[in-house]
């Protein structure tokens, strides 16, 4: 009985700080501080883009969610739209050494260079901290938080969780939706989805 008792008490332990995690985040709550080094040494703040939005957006180059998305010029293309309106763009890779995606800052710069990302950084959370302060479960999973610092999406890129291709074509992307909306000084219609791709290698 004491054993079925304790390893209840585990379970429920576990289960209570994995909700914890998660809701550490939420759509309307405030989005959590955090620094940063990029993939050229530079400490990046979160708190440094107050007053602007900024969408976080994780990543690893090897998930095959990741390549339909930046092989189509997508994600890029994404990019290049919030910067022109000045959205702050952040990707974020939580992939831990010897882990799927986790590179050298020699060998990220190389391949961001071949794929022509356009993002203000490219930021490395080895440790994963911040992935984890952020319940962060998939690549990509997105994030927008707005001047105010509160986080109005969190979730999918968009509405097609197929790894191929030819799907982003006919695909409702979340990400440009709500960056639309907010930008206009709308309400976000859908502010939360369920993420897709592969998980973050934490």
């Amino acid at each position: 009985m004491k054993k079925k008792i304790s390893k209840w008490m585990v379970i429920a332990a576990v289960m209570t700080m994995a909700s914890a995690v998660i809701a550490q985040v939420k759509t309307g709550g405030q989005a959590p501080g955090f620094s940063l080094p990029d993939i050229h040494g530079n400490v990046n703040s979160l708190s440094s883009f107050a007053g602007k939005y900024v969408v976080l957006e994780w990543n690893n180059h090897d998930c095959p969610f990741v390549v339909k998305h930046y092989d189509t010029g997508n994600m890029q293309a994404l990019q290049k739209d919030a910067a022109d309106k000045g959205v702050i763009w952040l990707t974020i890779c939580s992939s831990a050494p010897g882990k799927q995606g986790n590179f050298s800052p020699e060998e990220h710069q190389k391949i961001l260079a071949k794929k022509g990302f356009s993002g203000v950084a490219y930021l490395l959370d080895v440790d994963g901290k911040v992935g984890r302060l952020y319940a962060a479960k998939t690549t990509p999973h997105m994030f927008i938080i707005n001047p105010e610092g509160k986080v109005i999406y969190q979730g999918a890129i968009d509405d097609d969780s197929s790894a191929k291709k030819e799907s982003i074509k006919t695909a409702n992307n979340y990400v440009s939706a709500a960056l639309e909306a907010a930008l206009n000084g709308e309400e976000v219609d859908v502010s939360t989805t369920a993420p897709y791709g592969c998980s973050v290698k934490y």
